[in-house]
């Protein structure tokens, strides 16, 4: 722009300044009192200067008229469409430079239509994939490479708390009563390490204890940086968990009875003969001493006939008779039956109500609210009797505080609904080394029992399709609880 207007001053001063030479020129040559001789140089000095100014102005021109030309040929050459008709220069070029603009306006319209259905597509895509991580029954974390959240889904959110999942907040801080998953994630990022189907059991504060299935895998590849992120897959198999042992034992249960009912059998048989020889031997006159021995012989006897019914009782597949019963008729028919051994062992059975309230077994027991289930009531009844003996047998003699408190509720877990009966005594509670061995045949720390009513009991509560558990209280004392589906 600026050159172009310097060309023009510049050939505007050249011109005027050759033009004016050329007429002072020509003044002196055709004036009248010129000399004759200075006429000839004169007129060639005019002619040589006119000359000059004639190329000057051309070159000017030229240098003025290249960009113009230029200009012409890439119109000439551009690819639009011109009217045919015959038009100067400069029509030519308006109307070639109007059709670029048109063009122009046109593309213009068309990447900004192109830019919205892209925009389009990338929102609907990204809420599909929002709808998606949202619909998915499985627990979705991911973190980015600083281990901060970046997207958490619904079941997450209720495996973890909502108020503890937030955008921006650390692994550390969201698995904080999950320290082995904080490893695993913090492993994932440092080292791009993945780990598959992982199970984690956990306890979180005063909730049951939690079993959790979990992928944690690199969103990149792994890299001497790690990965870009994690992405975490978690699901709470608690039920899955204890349906899986519950099938377990019953097979175990069932390969048991198989084996040892025959042997059981005979071995009951045998018992019987010893039994009538003792009994033939207490029945013949002979010393104190002899009469002491055939006494205890039979006493023993007895013992071991009581031992072989009981581990038969426990060993034999017995068919479930279903039928619907109240929980808190059970109950109280449980607690009427043992009411003499809690007042031999001085200890005060007291039933909650689902309200909170309670009342002692000596008065009429508070209607507790329980559900109705559907159990065999004979086998049923006996593993409660089983559970609150062996709470009343647990508490010392020497113990101040004697009680046994049997609570009825409903619980819902895992989108089922469960009838949850607990029943806690005040004694020293179970060692931590007994809790897992507690349910096994013939394991007991009494110095009397043979060890087949927990077992028993939980044998019963496993064919129902539910579940006995076992642990201590931080008040003092143990607690079993049992799940029946409603």
């Amino acid at each position: 722009m600026h050159a172009s207007r310097l060309q023009i001053l510049l050939t505007t001063v050249a011109g005027l300044f050759l033009l004016g030479t050329v007429a002072i020129f020509a003044v002196f040559a055709l004036a009248p009192g010129t000399a004759v001789v200075y006429r000839p140089f004169l007129l060639t000095a005019f002619v040589v200067t006119l000359f000059i100014s004639l190329v000057c102005v051309a070159w000017l021109m030229r240098g003025l008229l290249r960009p113009y030309s230029q200009l012409i040929g890439e119109a000439q050459r551009a690819p639009v469409a011109h009217s045919g008709k015959r038009q100067n220069e400069a029509a030519f070029v308006l109307e070639t430079f109007q059709s670029v603009i048109a063009q122009l306006q046109e593309q213009q319209k068309e990447l900004q239509r192109l830019s919205e259905q892209a925009s389009q597509r990338a929102d609907s895509a990204e809420a599909f994939s929002d709808r998606i991580v949202a619909s998915m029954p499985t627990g979705l974390l991911a973190f980015d490479a600083k281990g901060h959240a970046t997207v958490s889904n619904g079941p997450a959110r209720d495996l973890f708390h909502n108020s503890r999942i937030a955008p921006g907040q650390h692994f550390n801080t969201v698995f904080a009563d999950f320290p082995a998953l904080a490893e695993m994630v913090d492993a994932c990022l440092s080292s791009g390490r993945l780990y598959r189907r992982e199970e984690i059991e956990t306890t979180n504060g005063s909730e049951a204890a939690k079993r959790l299935g979990a992928t944690v895998a690199p969103i990149d590849p792994a890299s001497e940086t790690g990965s870009r992120g994690a992405l975490c897959l978690i699901t709470d198999i608690t039920e899955v968990t204890r349906l899986r042992e519950q099938v377990a034992l019953k097979k175990n249960l069932e390969s048991l009875g198989e084996m040892s009912a025959g042997l059981a059998h005979e071995f009951k048989n045998a018992m019987a003969a010893l039994h009538g020889y003792a009994q033939f031997l207490q029945s013949v006159d002979r010393d104190e001493q002899g009469q002491v021995a055939a006494d205890a012989m039979l006493q023993e006897v007895r013992n071991l006939s009581e031992m072989t019914t009981a581990f038969l009782n426990f060993a034999r597949p017995q068919a479930l008779q279903l039928e619907e019963i109240s929980l808190d008729e059970l109950i109280e028919e449980c607690t009427r039956e043992l009411k003499p051994l809690f007042e031999s062992r001085r200890v005060e059975l007291v039933i909650a109500s689902a309200r909170g309230s309670s009342a002692s077994v000596s008065e009429p027991p508070a209607v507790a609210g329980g559900p109705d289930v559907r159990a065999d009531p004979r086998l049923l009844r006996q593993a409660l009797l089983n559970l609150l003996r062996n709470a009343a047998e647990a508490i010392p003699e020497n113990q101040t505080d004697r009680r046994v408190i049997i609570a009825n509720a409903v619980a819902r877990d895992q989108g089922k609904q469960w009838a949850v009966i607990s029943i806690r005594d005040t004694g020293p509670g179970i060692p931590a080394a007994d809790l897992e061995r507690i349910f096994i045949p013939f394991f007991t720390t009494k110095s009397q029992g043979h060890g087949i009513g927990l077992a028993l009991a939980h044998r019963v509560i496993t064919e129902h399709g539910g579940s006995l558990t076992a642990s201590n209280v931080a008040e003092g004392g143990a607690e079993f609880t049992v799940r029946l589906p409603v």
